[in-house]
């Protein structure tokens, strides 16, 4: 129930405070994102504990990139960002894999 209220406020974040605000994420997904998903898979107390330690690497000092979450808990970035493939994302770690089209 509280994470349900924690998302809840996160996505009232996302659809009227942020996009008043210049666009500064270093890291795809964007850091309000990856608090949804942290709290969704890992639980209220372990998905802040994450979305808050992604919020802090999330600034000048540090290059960002691809961060999804990861299946195990940690407050570090993901070490193996390939293994969670994207469409779009895949091409910079994948660039000679090319997506087979449709027969």
């Amino acid at each position: 129930m509280f994470s349900q209220i924690i998302i809840k406020l996160v996505k009232i974040y996302q659809r009227y405070i942020s996009p008043g605000l210049p666009a500064s994420c270093r890291y795809y997904p964007t850091c309000s994102t990856y608090m949804i998903e942290a709290i969704s898979k890992h639980g209220l107390l372990l998905g802040i504990i994450m979305g808050l330690a992604r919020i802090i690497r999330c600034n000048p000092f540090n290059r960002g990139g691809f961060d999804p979450v990861p299946d195990k808990f940690t407050i570090l970035k993901n070490p193996h960002p390939e293994q969670y493939e994207d469409e779009i994302i895949s091409r910079k770690f994948h660039p000679k894999r090319r997506k087979e089209p449709h027969e």
